[in-house]
């Protein structure tokens, strides 16, 4: 459990430093660079999430809540449209005309569903910081950016490939997922 949460921590307090510790990262990025900056960035990042990783898979699952039937029905959707708005932050389409932080909404939709289908204490911690993380982060980038400027509008069919890729990635996902993760993610559909 330990090592879960060094992973969590060090990922929350890295992701939240460009919202909340601006002087930080640009006395940072003045003494490293750009570059080697986001190459830190990277590298710490990866390394947190192999601490997540290595952490949950490592720690044994104590239930603290038994979650519904229905909401092992109800989180591949969660997800699915969590990796459709992950994908979406960066391509050209119209959802972030919608949506003013899709990649942050697509994680909270993420952890939003696999809280509801998950109990253990592991995953409620995993989860339940992402969770926390997302909503900090939307905040203090609002806050930090002031007033929206939505992007020019696209043209449709880009927002149907960004869908597309989106469904692609979530679909060979879920096939991947209990062989990396250990969890049948959906177990009552296969």
């Amino acid at each position: 459990m330990l090592i879960l949460l060094a992973g969590l921590l060090i990922f929350v307090l890295i992701h939240l430093m460009p919202v909340f510790g601006m002087s930080l990262r640009a006395s940072l990025l003045a003494r490293l660079g750009k570059q080697p900056y986001r190459g830190l960035f990277s590298f710490v990042s990866i390394g947190a999430l192999v601490l997540v990783y290595l952490g949950w898979t490592s720690t044994e699952p104590t239930a603290l809540y038994y979650p519904p039937l229905w909401a092992f029905h109800v989180t591949p959707i969660f997800v699915l449209f969590g990796f459709i708005l992950f994908f979406a932050s960066r391509a050209p389409s119209n959802i972030r005309r919608l949506i003013r932080h899709p990649q942050l909404t697509g994680v909270l939709l993420w952890a939003i569903g696999h809280l509801l289908a998950n109990g253990e204490q592991r995953s409620v911690l995993l989860f339940g910081t992402f969770l926390v993380w997302t909503v900090l982060a939307i905040i203090g980038s609002n806050r930090r950016d002031g007033d929206w400027i939505k992007p020019p509008k696209q043209a449709f069919v880009k927002d149907i490939v960004t869908v597309f890729i989106g469904v692609a990635l979530y679909t060979g996902f879920v096939f991947i997922h209990e062989w990396l993760i250990g969890v049948n993610p959906m177990p009552y559909a296969m």
